[in-house]
């Protein structure tokens, strides 16, 4: 098993929300601790959260085992959180798998998926659902400055991405990396599927 840390970035305010993400409960479980589980669930034999908003709440709250990271500037945009998480990830590790707070539905499986991509040679390697790139992904270390020297606003690797795309593996994962940024989003999520409803009879 390759040697790597996980990341969660969880900095974030939640404006839409109306609470920070990293509090917000899905199936009886806070976002941190579902993706802090996950990764770990997936191979990670550290992981590391990077916190901001309501950091004190969120630490009280955790019951998964994981580094805190305070990023002092989460105000600025996510890639403050991801420069702080990556300069934070510590040297024994080859390398690092980066995913949000607020994807509940990623899987353990693409975590497991994208470490095997790197333990088969990729320096880089994209979960992909169907047609579109999302997290996790996996970063070596070689290329955590670069990354981090590109990063800006609310652009995280996408910059790294775009520039280098003879990198990327792209890996193919099951789950779902939908968001949740609004009650409307988690409504959803958790709103029980209704049975498909069987052949109606016409009346004439």
């Amino acid at each position: 098993m390759r040697n790597t840390a996980g990341l969660v970035l969880a900095a974030g305010a939640g404006r839409r929300f109306g609470s920070p993400k990293a509090l917000i409960e899905y199936d009886g479980r806070s976002l941190l601790d579902r993706a802090v589980a996950t990764l770990h669930a997936g191979g990670c034999r550290q992981v590391l959260a990077v916190l901001g908003a309501g950091a004190d709440q969120a630490l009280a709250a955790a019951t998964e085992a994981f580094t805190p990271v305070l990023n002092r500037r989460w105000g600025q945009g996510l890639s403050t959180s991801l420069k702080a998480g990556l300069a934070a990830v510590p040297q024994r590790y080859d390398g690092v798998v980066v995913t949000l707070v607020d994807q509940p539905r990623i899987t353990a499986e693409a975590v497991r998926r994208v470490i095997a991509a790197a333990e088969a040679g990729a320096t880089v390697a994209v979960a992909v659902y169907g047609a579109h790139r999302g997290h996790p992904m996996y970063f070596a270390r070689e290329h955590l400055d670069a990354i981090a020297a590109g990063a800006a606003g609310d652009r995280g690797a996408r910059d790294f991405l775009a520039a280098n795309p003879g990198l990327v593996t792209e890996v193919e994962c099951p789950g779902d990396p939908v968001d949740i940024d609004t009650p409307a989003d988690l409504e959803a999520l958790t709103r029980p599927v209704s049975p498909p409803r069987g052949p109606q009879l016409i009346r004439r």
